[in-house]
């Protein structure tokens, strides 16, 4: 299948897989004689892993890693689970930022009036060196 069906069925973009092909992520595509990439149904499917893998919010040289040990069948289970539970300890940090950055704002709005008049305390603290 050519780029874009094979885009398609993977429910990703063509520019995407452009990407992950620059980015060694995917390997080459193999060619036509006129030089078009020609896909088949097991791409897909990498194409798949990766795209749900990202969706997980793991980086690409993770993603790299992950598909690495995934066309590895003598792999240890041990590796994958290292890399899932670094990512997990990388969301939680992530979330607790968040849950700051949240809880801040929340504070700000809070005591602004959001009326006609012009002192607001949101803008008031963004300003403050």
């Amino acid at each position: 299948m050519n780029i874009g069906a094979a885009a398609k069925a993977a429910g990703i973009s063509v520019k995407i897989i452009r990407h992950y092909e620059s980015e060694g992520i995917l390997p080459k595509a193999k060619r036509t004689d006129s030089g078009y990439r020609v896909y088949e149904e097991n791409d897909v499917h990498i194409f798949r892993f990766v795209k749900k893998a990202r969706e997980l919010g793991f980086s690409l040289p993770e993603v790299k890693r992950l598909l690495g040990l995934w066309r590895n069948k003598a792999r240890k289970s041990e590796e994958v689970k290292n890399i899932a539970n670094k990512h997990i300890a990388i969301l939680d940090q992530k979330i607790q930022e968040l849950e700051a950055m949240k809880s801040a704002l929340q504070q700000l709005a809070r005591h602004c009036h959001g009326d006609h008049r012009p002192e607001c305390p949101i803008l008031d603290e963004l300003a403050l060196e």
